[in-house]
C-alpha cells in the first residue's frame, strides 16, 4: 500500500469511500452489510486505514453499517471520516444533535476526520452565518478530542472556495475536492488544488474516476495509453494522475464489490508517477472527451457588455457544459439557486447581441434555451 503522511501519521493514500456500498436489489438505502464487511476484512488486510462516510449516505445507513464491519478492529487501527450535512440547509440549525447521532450510529467515540459537507454556491452563506454556530461547535469538539481533524469537501466554484477559505481556512486542515484528469481543466480542479496549496491545506480526493466513466475509454484512447504501458489498468491512470499531483494526501474510491476493490489495491502497491509523455497523452484524451457535445466557451467576456441582461454568460456556458457533459447531475441545479432569476439562463431575451461579438461564434441564444429545458427536466 502507498501511504502518505499527514500531521505526524501514515494514512493510506487508498481510502475507502462509503457511498457506493453494495447494496440489495439495487436499492441504495439497504447496504449488503455481509458483502461490505468482506471488503472491509480485505481492506484491512491490504493496508486501508481510511473510510470515509457521511450522514446521508445510502439513506443515512452508511455510518451505521460501517461503524458495525469496523467495530471489531482495534481503534487506532483505522481512521474514521464523516460529515456534516450542509447541502440540506434546514440541517443548519442542528449541527449538535447531528453531530451526537453520528456518534451513536457509528458506535465510535470519537471522529479522526470531521467534514462540512458540500460547501457550494448555495449553502456558503448559511456556512459562515455565525448564528448557526457551526464553526464554533466543531472547534468545541476538536478541544474536546471527539474530533481529531476538522476539514471540508467542496462542490463549488474557485470563487466559492476562496470565500470559504477567507472565512474559515485559519481552521480547516484539509479539503476533498472532486479531482480527476478530465475536471483538471473541466471544474478548474488544477487553480482549486494550487489555491489550497497556497493556503497550506492537505488535498484529499473524491471522483477519481468520475463516477466509473474513466474506468473504460474508447478503443483508440485505451490503445494509446497501452502503447505507454502494456500492463496497466485503464483504471489505473486515473489513479496514478492523481498520485503524481503533489498535495494529494488521500484519493478516495467508492468501491462496490470485491472486485473493485481487488484491482484498486493492486494498483496502490506501487505509485508508478506519470512521466511528462504519459501526462500530455492522458490530458490529450481528456480534452478530445470534453469536446464531445460541450460548447467551446473561452470566457473571453465579450458578451457580457452586450447583454441587456448583464447575465454571466461564461459562467452560465460552465454550467451547462458540466449539465451536459455529466448527462444531468447536481452541481448545476445546486449553483443555480445561488444565482438570483433575472440572472439565470430563462432571463435571457434571445436578442443575440452577445452573438455578434462572441469570437468563438457560439449560438448563445440557443444555448440558453437548451439549458432552461435541461434543468426543467425535459431533455437527455
Amino acid at each position: 500500500m502507498v501511504f502518505s503522511e499527514f500531521k505526524g501519521t501514515k494514512i493510506s493514500a487508498l481510502g475507502f469511500g462509503a457511498m457506493r456500498l453494495p447494496v440489495f436489489d439495487g436499492d441504495d438505502s439497504r447496504p449488503n452489510e455481509a458483502v461490505v464487511q468482506k471488503m472491509i476484512d480485505a481492506a484491512m488486510t491490504g493496508g486501508i486505514n481510511y473510510y470515509d462516510s457521511a450522514w446521508g449516505y445510502h439513506g443515512g445507513h452508511s455510518e451505521e453499517v460501517m461503524g458495525r464491519c469496523l467495530s471489531g478492529y482495534p481503534r487506532d487501527s483505522f481512521f474514521f471520516a464523516t460529515k456534516f450535512p450542509g447541502y440540506d440547509l434546514s440541517n443548519m440549525p442542528k449541527v449538535a444533535e447531528i453531530f451526537e447521532e453520528q456518534l451513536r450510529r457509528t458506535g465510535l467515540e470519537y471522529f479522526d476526520f470531521y467534514l462540512f459537507h458540500n460547501v457550494c454556491e448555495m449553502n456558503i452563506d448559511a456556512y459562515l452565518d455565525e448564528k448557526y454556530g457551526i464553526l464554533a461547535y466543531l472547534k468545541e469538539q476538536k478541544m474536546a478530542g471527539r474530533i481529531r481533524h476538522l476539514g471540508f469537501s467542496c462542490h463549488g466554484s474557485i470563487d466559492v472556495l476562496r470565500h470559504f477559505l477567507d472565512a474559515y481556512g485559519d481552521d480547516m486542515e484539509f479539503c476533498q475536492l472532486q479531482i480527476n484528469y478530465l475536471d483538471w481543466t473541466f471544474q478548474s480542479a488544477r487553480e482549486k488544488v494550487e489555491l489550497l496549496r497556497s493556503r497550506g491545506i492537505a488535498v484529499w480526493v473524491m471522483e477519481p474516476l468520475r463516477g466509473g466513466r474513466l474506468a473504460h475509454l474508447d478503443a483508440e484512447d485505451e490503445k494509446r495509453l497501452r502503447a505507454l504501458r502494456p500492463d496497466e489498468d485503464i483504471a489505473a491512470w486515473a489513479f496514478r494522475f492523481l498520485l503524481s499531483i503533489p498535495g494529494v494526501t488521500v484519493i478516495l474510491s467508492g468501491m462496490s464489490d470485491e472486485e473493485q476493490l481487488a484491482k484498486n489495491l493492486v494498483t496502490f502497491t506501487d505509485k508508478k508517477p506519470l512521466n511528462d509523455a504519459e501526462m500530455k497523452e492522458l490530458l490529450g484524451i481528456a480534452e478530445r472527451m470534453l469536446s464531445v457535445g460541450t460548447v467551446p466557451c473561452t470566457a473571453c467576456h465579450y458578451c457580457v457588455s452586450h447583454c441587456p441582461q448583464e447575465l454571466d454568460i461564461p459562467e452560465l456556458i460552465a454550467l451547462y457544459n458540466e449539465h451536459v457533459y455529466t448527462g444531468g447531475g447536481f452541481i448545476a441545479p445546486m449553483a443555480m439557486m445561488a444565482i438570483p432569476v433575472e440572472k439565470q439562463p430563462s432571463a435571457c431575451l434571445h436578442c443575440c447581441s452577445c452573438e455578434q461579438v462572441c469570437p468563438q461564434q457560439i449560438r448563445i441564444s440557443e444555448i440558453m434555451e437548451d439549458f432552461v429545458a435541461k434543468l426543467s427536466g425535459n431533455q437527455f
